[in-house]
C-alpha cells in the first residue's frame, strides 16, 4: 500500500523511540522535543543525526539510546545523508527487494541547520528528496560552551557574544530558517514546540506522509544556555509561543496557517525575565525587539488562513 494513503493521525502512541536514562542534561528542553518527534512515528524510520547535544548525550559507546536505526553524520552532511539513504530505499523498493516503507529522517540543531549544514539543506530541498529534516534549535552551540550561531536572537548573552561595556550580546537578527525552507517550494514546512507536544507530535507525523521534502523547526528550550529553571522549559516554551517570540504555524503547498492565535500578546518582558540570557537589555533594547516581534507577528497574521484558537487546541 502506497505510504500516503495510509495517514491516520495518532496521538501520543505509547512506543518510545528515544530511551530515558540518556545524558542530557536536567531540565533539557531539545531531549523533551526528540523524544516527541520520533514518538510520532513508528519503528519503521532511519535517523540521520549531525553532531550536537542530541548526537552526544545519545550515543556514548557502548550504549546507545536509540531504539530505531540511526546514523551520526557530520555537521555539514546531514541532509545529504538522509538524501543517499532515500535514494537508496528508493532503488530497492524499485528492485523489489523490500516492500515496507520507512521514515527517512534528518535531524540538526541550530548550527548544523542554519550555518553548516545549510548548503546540504537547501541542495536536498531542490532536489525533491521524500525525506523529514527536523531542526532542534536552542538557538545557540550549546554542545561546545553556548558560542552565537546565525539563530541566537538579538540581545541574547553567549560566551562568543557577551554583553559589556562594549557589546550588548548578539548584534543581529535571528535567521528565518522556516522562509528560507520554504522558498525552496517544498510541500510542508512547520515551527513547532516543545511546549505543544500534540501540535508537534502531528506536525512531525503530517510532514512524514507527505510526498517530497518537508522540513520542521521545533523549538528546544536549554536551561544551560538561556540560564533559565531546569523545571521551566515547557513553560518557556509556552511564553515564547504567547508572546510572538515563536509562533506556531504550517506552510503547506505555499499556503499559510497559524496553528495559536492568541487575543493579545504576551509582552516580551514576560518571557525574557525567566531567563538570564537576556537581563543586561536596556529598557530601549527591549523596547526595540518588542516592536519587532509585534511587526512580524502581524505579517504572519496577514499571510496565514484563520487559526484555531489557542484555547481549543490546548482543550482538544
Amino acid at each position: 500500500m502506497d505510504k500516503y494513503s495510509v495517514y491516520v493521525p495518532v496521538v501520543a502512541p505509547a512506543r518510545e523511540n528515544f530511551a530515558s536514562g540518556n545524558r542530557a542534561c536536567v531540565g533539557c528542553g531539545e531531549a523533551l522535543a526528540l523524544r516527541y518527534c520520533l514518538k510520532a512515528l513508528g519503528p519503521q524510520m532511519v535517523v540521520a543525526m549531525a553532531t550536537g547535544c542530541m548526537e552526544i548525550i545519545s550515543s556514548q559507546f557502548p550504549q546507545t539510546s536509540w531504539k530505531v536505526p540511526w546514523i551520526h553524520t557530520l555537521f555539514e552532511n546531514t541532509a545529504a545523508v538522509a538524501s543517499g539513504i532515500e535514494a537508496a530505499y528508493k532503488v530497492m523498493r524499485r528492485k523489489g527487494k523490500i516492500q515496507r516503507h520507512a521514515h527517512v529522517l534528518a535531524i540538526g540543531g541550530d548550527g548544523a541547520t542554519a550555518d553548516i549544514g545549510l548548503q546540504a539543506l537547501s541542495g536536498a530541498l531542490e532536489r525533491g528528496h521524500d525525506f523529514v529534516y527536523i531542526c532542534l534549535d536552542n538557538e545557540a552551540y550549546m554542545n561546545t560552551g553556548v558560542q552565537r550561531s546565525s539563530s541566537t536572537p538579538y540581545g541574547a548573552s553567549t560566551t562568543t557574544a557577551p554583553p559589556g561595556k562594549k557589546s550588548m550580546g548578539q548584534v543581529t537578527w535571528k535567521k528565518d530558517m522556516p522562509a528560507i525552507a520554504a522558498a525552496h517550494r517544498i510541500p510542508y514546512v512547520a515551527t513547532a514546540s516543545a511546549g505543544y507536544p500534540f501540535d508537534l507530535m502531528e506536525k512531525v507525523q503530517k510532514a512524514a506522509f507527505l510526498n517530497g521534502p518537508a522540513y520542521v523547526h521545533v523549538y528546544s528550550p536549554c536551561p544551560t544556555g538561556w540560564r533559565s529553571p531546569v523545571d521551566a522549559s515547557v513553560k518557556v516554551s509556552r511564553l515564547a509561543t504567547e508572546s510572538g517570540v515563536f509562533p506556531l504555524y504550517e506552510i503547506e503547498n505555499g499556503k499559510y496557517k497559524l496553528n495559536f492565535d492568541f487575543p493579545r500578546l504576551r509582552p516580551i518582558t514576560d518571557y525574557f525575565k525567566i531567563q538570564g540570557r537576556f537581563r543586561h537589555l536596556p529598557p530601549d533594547e527591549v523596547q526595540k525587539i518588542q516592536e519587532r516581534v509585534r511587526a512580524q507577528w502581524e505579517e504572519l497574521k496577514a499571510k496565514c488562513q484563520p487559526a484555531r484558537k489557542e484555547t481549543e487546541l490546548v482543550h482538544a
